[in-house]
C-alpha cells in the first residue's frame, strides 16, 4: 500500500494495488473508489482531504 497527498489540491490517494483500473465508482462527491477487473480495490481517492478530516492521518499530541 502506498499513500500520496497533494497539498496544492488537497487530494489524498490510497494506492492499494498495481493492477489496471477498469471501473471507478463515486461514493459521494469527494470519495472515489477504483476497481480492477477481478473486483479488487486498486485505489481510494479523497478530495478535500484535510477539509474532510482525512488528512493528516495521525495528529501528534506533541505538535
Amino acid at each position: 500500500m502506498r499513500t500520496t497527498y497533494d497539498k496544492a489540491d488537497d487530494i489524498l490517494v490510497f494506492h492499494l494495488a498495481d493492477k489496471p483500473i477498469t471501473k471507478e465508482v463515486s461514493q459521494d462527491w469527494n470519495t472515489h473508489i477504483s476497481y480492477a477487473a477481478d473486483g479488487t480495490i486498486v485505489e481510494v481517492v479523497i478530495l478535500e482531504a484535510s477539509k474532510q478530516g482525512a488528512w493528516p492521518l495521525l495528529k501528534s499530541e506533541a505538535a
